[in-house]
């Protein structure tokens, strides 16, 4: 078995310096590695970059982490992902990362997603050049995820994302917001590639639990909806989540 603790949307500032350093200091007691689905930072500032990586730095358990929204606008894309790498963190953006743990290979492939929409209500790549650029920037998000996913030969997969891949975990949010907060394009990815467990972030009001069309359990870990440091999730080979 494997247990894996995740969590998405800290926005760390300098305001938290301190407090998540004790929670990790017990998380080896708990889970084997953390996962974290993006919304790192405030503003993506590699000062609040510099702040989480102070806490995670060294970590007890490997972390295997992806971007989100707010963690890229203030200064080049990877600023902030170096600074989290350079403490040990393990970043993804397309690719995976192989983790051995209890006599188990666990993969994770990871990718910040993008919006788009749901099935029958969601946007096209036609018309104006800035919707077509949109679009099919999702589409090149999922096929990289789903690359990263099918390239993986693990007892477990995991799909890590900031963008929401199903319908379902976004309930409690605006539906006129539902093409911003996720795709079914990385749903649709998940399921040609396979996968254990799917985690996101991103949608502060959602719900927990969901599940792909091809029945592929998913998990909203935002912190607002989690309300806890981290859940924890245990897999084992062949085996679903609870």
């Amino acid at each position: 078995m494997i247990r894996i603790a995740a969590v998405g949307d800290l926005h760390f500032g300098a305001d938290l310096r301190g407090a998540l350093r004790p929670h990790l200091e017990s998380l080896p007691e708990q889970a084997d590695v953390l996962l974290l689905a993006g919304d790192l930072t405030r503003v993506g500032d590699p000062d609040e970059a510099s702040v989480l990586a102070d806490a995670l730095r060294d970590p007890p358990i490997p972390v295997v982490a992806v971007l989100g929204t707010p963690d890229y606008p203030s200064h080049p894309q990877d600023e902030g992902g170096r600074v989290l790498e350079d403490a040990g963190v393990r970043v993804l953006a397309g690719d995976a990362a192989v983790i051995e743990r209890n006599g188990l290979r666990l993969g994770v492939a990871g990718a910040k997603g993008c919006g788009g929409g749901c099935v029958r209500a969601c946007g096209s790549d036609f018309g104006e050049p800035e919707m077509k650029a949109f679009v099919r920037h999702t589409k090149d998000v999922a096929a990289a995820l789903e690359g990263a996913l099918a390239g993986l030969h693990t007892d477990i997969r995991v799909a890590l994302m900031h963008y929401a891949p199903v319908e379902q975990t976004l309930q409690g949010e605006r539906p006129e917001i539902y093409p911003f907060l996720g795709s079914y394009l990385l749903g649709e990815a998940i399921d040609r590639a396979g996968a254990t467990l799917a985690l996101h972030g991103h949608a502060h009001r959602g719900i927990e639990k969901g599940v792909t069309p091809g029945g592929i359990p998913v998990r909203n870990v935002a912190l607002p909806v989690i309300r806890r440091p981290y859940n924890v999730y245990c897999l084992e080979d062949g085996d679903s989540v609870g």
